[in-house]
């Protein structure tokens, strides 16, 4: 006689951690100006964050102008079970390769270059409407200012 196991985890499909959905208010398009806090040099650009089918992990693509031209970046968030983290991965077209923390609570955003608690990161806070994000990236030596608005 064959048994039938029907509260077997491999006949269920994986669902996403709810941590995830505290990045829901990131989802859409931002436009981001801000100045170099050394050089006072502006900067800007655009990011987009949408939900990977499945929803595992939220990707961000920018495009962003600096001083020394025009950078294109993808980054892949996603809830990381060892740590209980929402960790990225962060490629742009200069050939970067990073490691982010990222935690939105109560309207306050923190991307960690590394770990939390990194001195390299941004901190920035969302407008009550939730249409504005603004903070600075800062690590040891640099940073900017930065405002990022949502256009859809």
């Amino acid at each position: 006689m064959t048994e039938t196991v029907t509260d077997n985890p491999q006949n269920q499909f994986p669902t996403p951690d709810p941590a995830l959905g505290t990045l829901e208010p990131l989802v859409g398009t931002w436009r981001m100006t801000g100045k170099d806090f050394g050089s006072g040099d502006p900067l800007g650009g655009r990011l987009s964050f949408e939900w990977m089918e499945g929803g595992f992990f939220l990707v961000q693509h920018h495009e962003m102008d600096h001083g020394h031209g025009t950078m294109k970046g993808v980054e892949y968030i996603g809830y990381e079970a060892e740590t209980s983290t929402l960790r990225s991965r962060y490629f742009d077209s200069t050939g970067n390769a990073f490691t982010y923390v990222w935690k939105l609570q109560d309207g306050e955003l923190s991307i960690w270059f590394g770990e939390e608690g990194s001195p390299a990161g941004f901190t920035g806070t969302f407008s009550a409407d939730g249409a504005t994000i603004s903070g600075r990236w800062a690590w040891p030596g640099g940073g900017y200012e930065a405002t990022m608005t949502k256009v859809s």
